[in-house]
């Protein structure tokens, strides 16, 4: 085996959301030569740039991991694919586009866990810094940042009744999201420019690529983390990485290792690297360099449960893609102007409300789709239909990262335990309910909706209950699995260190002690903003040492 040496001050794993920001503030200054490997490929596949194209990037081998989920009880014993992003911009390439930063409640709470600087009044300004909202800055959005946020370029008849369907049950129109309080019905905001997918990798790579100290490496499997031994600690000091034609390379890093994998890869990266539970570890003949049973514990995602309404009087996506004249207007329209079906997120409307009177604010999510399919990936139905599809925004059912077998590129066990608590099986019960309301109000009449999924056939709870079982699918939301803490299953403290490992952090969604009330990417954003920052105040602190 050739085994080359090269050595940098920063070698950041994983070029997906976090991955990019880093990569952009670590090298900013020029102080400091920064690596940056990623296992996928480069982000020029067609279908990236485009919006619509998240239906051809997904479940695609070329963009996704294309992963699976063990069989899940919650889930009447189904396996649901679980997309994760394949190349640079990691599932910012792939992914809804929808820029929601939760609210004010989930950072409060992070805070109060004892997570000092993370509380909503300390991120809002971070969020701000990374923004670029069409509307200009004000108190709650910026103008100078790299994350282009923009408003829908396509509007559909069928979803402007339902906001007006939404208000008749008691869910108001409101301007926008991503005040600190979502409750109320809006047109979701999104990461694009000009009618194009607005990306991590193009939003904040894409600077950088020209810096003298920065160096990108795609096709680059990481083996494992390196360590140093001293007898008063552990030390990352590299990685150890698999190139395309199956040469062996160590990367040095003079000061800090920073995994930014994501919520799957990261804690499996620890794991094949010693770090972990270390039971867990001696099941595949892994030595343990440091028991860390919180590794790939506390995973979080949201379900969301897909029903689908037959409609009439009206046109859907549905009906435009399955006519040679429909394809033919979107993709004229597109070309010449950038607006029309093509340049909309799978979800273009939103609504936040509570499962009942006790919660305090909105625990729920719908993602209203002016289309219809059995999942991401296969064809649109021949059948005009719209899908208001709910999610519990914050799920009590915690599962797991473990790894299948002590090889690397072999796919981790994914298990989600999804609908395992009562509260969570109440929450998606109400979810249908309150969908089956809002759909049978007045507003929406004149387009004659019928119940398709989950059907009529479906009126007790324990009917809906296991109707949410068939339907229910990811949203790509998964968190939590090197969770921030000083807790004995916390990974990570409140500046990303790695508990008990000195040079190692984890900047990535997996940090989140509890899930964002909404969708993840601006908060991985947020998060590697800050993460950065912790990073470049101790160096500076260290110079002046």
């Amino acid at each position: 085996m050739n085994t080359v040496h090269n050595t940098y001050d920063y070698i950041v794993v994983g070029a997906g959301t976090a991955g990019c920001v880093l990569a952009n503030r670590l090298s900013e200054n020029g102080k400091y030569q920064v690596l940056l490997l990623e296992a996928g490929g480069k982000d020029n596949y067609f279908w990236i740039d485009i919006p619509v194209g998240y239906l051809f990037t997904i479940n695609n081998p070329r963009t996704d991991w294309c992963f699976q989920t063990e069989p899940e009880a919650g889930l009447n014993g189904r396996s649901i694919g679980y997309a994760r992003g394949k190349v640079l911009g990691g599932c910012s390439s792939i992914n809804a586009m929808i820029y929601m930063r939760g609210q004010r409640s989930d950072y409060d709470h992070w805070a109060s866990l004892g997570n000092r600087g993370w509380g909503w009044d300390e991120v809002l300004p971070v969020f701000r810094k990374s923004e670029s909202y069409q509307h200009g800055a004000n108190d709650f959005h910026g103008e100078d940042g790299e994350l282009r946020v923009e408003e829908r370029r396509v509007n559909w008849e069928i979803l402007d009744a339902w906001r007006e369907a939404a208000e008749e049950c008691g869910i108001p129109k409101v301007e926008e999201f991503n005040r600190g309080d979502n409750f109320g019905n809006a047109y979701f905001q999104m990461n694009q420019r000009s009618g194009k997918r607005w990306s991590a990798a193009k939003a904040f790579l894409e600077p950088a690529k020209g810096r003298s100290n920065l160096t990108i490496k795609t096709e680059v499997m990481v083996q494992s983390l390196e360590f140093d031994t001293t007898d008063t600690c552990l030390r990352a000091s590299g990685v150890r990485v698999r190139l395309k034609g199956g040469e062996e390379i160590v990367y040095s890093a003079r000061r800090e290792v920073v995994l930014s994998a994501g919520a799957v890869a990261s804690p499996q990266i620890l794991q094949l690297s010693g770090v972990g539970n270390g039971d867990h570890l001696a099941q595949h003949q892994i030595p343990v360099k440091h028991h860390l049973p919180g590794v790939g514990e506390n995973l979080q995602d949201h379900l969301q449960i897909r029903s689908v309404y037959k409609v009439s009087n009206t046109v859907t996506l549905n009906q435009r893609v399955n006519s040679l004249v429909g394809k033919a207007m979107m993709g004229l329209e597109y070309l010449l102007f950038k607006k029309g079906p093509l340049t909309m997120p799978p979800s273009q409307l939103g609504a936040f409300a509570k499962s009942d009177p006790s919660q305090p604010s909105a625990n729920m999510e719908w993602h209203v789709q002016p289309l219809s399919l059995d999942k991401f990936g296969e064809p649109l139905h021949k059948f005009n239909a719209i899908t208001p599809a709910v999610c519990n925004l914050r799920p009590t059912s915690r599962g797991h990262i473990r790894l299948r077998d002590g090889q690397v590129g072999t796919p981790p066990v994914i298990t989600l335990n999804y609908l395992s608590t009562e509260e969570d099986r109440k929450v998606a019960v109400a979810g249908l309910k309150m969908t089956r309301q809002i759909m049978s109000s007045k507003a929406l009449q004149a387009f004659s909706p019928v119940e398709w999924l989950p059907g009529d056939d479906a009126q007790s709870d324990e009917a809906l209950l296991q109707k949410a079982g068939d339907l229910g699918t990811t949203i790509f939301h998964p968190v939590g699995t090197c969770k921030m803490g000083s807790d004995d299953m916390a990974v990570v403290d409140d500046r990303l260190k790695v508990h008990g490992i000195d040079g190692l952090r984890v900047i990535d969604a997996s940090i989140m002690p509890t899930i964002t009330s909404g969708n993840t990417n601006a908060p991985t954003v947020m998060i590697a903003e800050k993460g950065a920052g912790f990073i470049l105040a101790d160096a500076r602190i260290s110079a002046r040492d």
